[in-house]
């Protein structure tokens, strides 16, 4: 097999092009479907927590139990801890994620009026809030530019040779430079679908994969 150059941005973009024909016939990432549904950032912001190591099913029926019986910060700060544990039960690290919850409608409630922030450095002053819950919600709640990287982001991109960087905070750092920001809001939710169900981590199913002519397969040991 040839040995294929790394994507340049110009390839990134044919590559995306062909991944958002595609899309279509994935399922959306589990916090794209919430934004869409809720239009709402608190909830978009609740589920990005949690979702984090969780599967998008049992994060969709948690999200949906807690919200249909508090969804405001006032309202959830109401419940008793171990009921919000019960109804975001079973999303995994459910008891810490339960006082993350909790910590962060305390902050929204003390620092920002109950107003989820639609800047990236603000929502990182939010306890329990990372880089890429915060980039999720800039990007999905408020469409606004930010680069959210996440296990797959991370992955492909370096699969594809874009960016070389060896954590998820250098590959966004890597990306912000290198990626054309036309592309930065749709980037998460195009790869973390790519990611789920073409690209994995290992063998991938590159006879399946429709930009497999452009993919230099940088780290791939397997693929099917």
């Amino acid at each position: 097999m040839a040995v294929r150059a790394p994507l340049d941005a110009r390839a990134v973009s044919r590559a995306l092009a062909i991944l958002r024909r595609e899309a279509p016939k994935w399922n959306a990432p589990i916090v794209s479907f919430i934004a869409v549904q809720s239009r709402d950032p608190f909830r978009t912001l609740i589920g990005c927590i949690l979702s984090l190591r969780t599967k998008d099913e049992t994060t969709a029926a948690a999200w949906h139990r807690l919200f249909e019986r508090a969804a405001t910060p006032d309202a959830i700060l109401k419940l008793a801890p171990k009921t919000l544990e019960a109804l975001i039960y079973p999303v995994g690290f459910y008891r810490t994620k339960a006082r993350v919850i909790r910590g962060i409608c305390r902050d929204l409630i003390d620092k920002f009026g109950t107003v989820v922030p639609d800047d990236i450095d603000e929502l990182l002053k939010l306890k329990g809030v990372g880089r890429k819950t915060a980039n999720l919600v800039v990007t999905e709640a408020y469409g606004r530019p930010g680069i959210c990287v996440d296990t797959h982001v991370h992955r492909i991109s370096n699969r594809w040779g874009f960016v070389k960087a060896k954590t998820p905070d250098k590959t966004e750092v890597a990306l912000r430079k290198a990626l054309p920001p036309r592309h930065w809001i749709e980037y998460n939710g195009l790869l973390v679908a790519f990611g789920q169900t073409i690209c994995h981590p290992t063998s991938p199913w590159c006879s399946r994969c429709k930009i497999a002519h452009l993919c230099p397969r940088i780290g791939v040991i397997r693929s099917r």
